[in-house]
């Protein structure tokens, strides 16, 4: 058995302790054996999942791998603290805030000999396998991506573009390669709203 732990106990976090301690039949979860969370706040146990400290998750020698799913400026500090206490990592997407620290973390890891993986979860889902076959062989004219949700926190999430990067690599999967050609934000801090505008450019224009 292959010993893990989630850390950050969030939506995803919470959907990986669920999953490891209900593994799928046949599937290469029935190897993981969760060893525990960790969290900033107090819960004990989760779904017979006991809560362990951050210190302890790097020192015992039976936790081979960490599932990151903290927000995503730990993001970067929490691989290099796994990585350097010799462990496997699987982050959340996105894995850094800048591309440079992704590459130094990548290094890192090759480094290291160990396996850092970055998961973008809605690449796999049904909805997405069924648009990426519908826009197969066909070429992209224009088209526009809106999407809304609950404002967040910067110092946690970082620049707002980071919220909604997830999408960018929806289109960057479905359509190749893009440039920035224009990018506006709107705020109105009376309202708790915040709107980020961008346009990109296929390889072809």
């Amino acid at each position: 058995m292959f010993g893990t732990v989630v850390v950050g106990v969030g939506i995803a976090g919470l959907a990986r302790i669920r999953d490891l301690m209900n593994p799928m039949p046949s599937s290469p979860s029935e190897h993981l054996k969760l060893l525990g969370f960790v969290s900033r706040r107090s819960f004990g146990n989760i779904n017979e999942a006991k809560q362990i400290s951050l210190e302890d998750a790097l020192r015992n020698e039976d936790i081979h791998a960490a599932f990151i799913s903290t927000e995503n400026r730990s993001h970067e500090e929490t691989i290099r603290m796994f990585l350097e206490a010799g462990k496997h990592v699987l982050v959340e997407y996105p894995m850094a805030l800048s591309a440079k620290a992704a590459h130094e973390l990548w290094e890192m890891a090759e480094q290291k000999g160990k396996v850092l993986h970055v998961e973008h979860i809605e690449l796999l889902t049904e909805e997405y396998k069924q648009l990426k076959k519908e826009v197969a062989g066909k070429d992209l004219v224009k088209g526009t991506l809106h999407f809304t949700g609950s404002v967040l926190d910067e110092n946690k999430s970082g620049f707002p573009a980071f919220s909604g990067i997830a999408r960018l690599t929806w289109l960057i999967d479905l359509f190749g390669d893009l440039t920035v050609s224009s990018a506006t934000r709107e705020k109105q801090k009376d309202k708790n709203y915040s709107r980020m505008t961008v346009h990109f450019q296929t390889a072809n224009k």
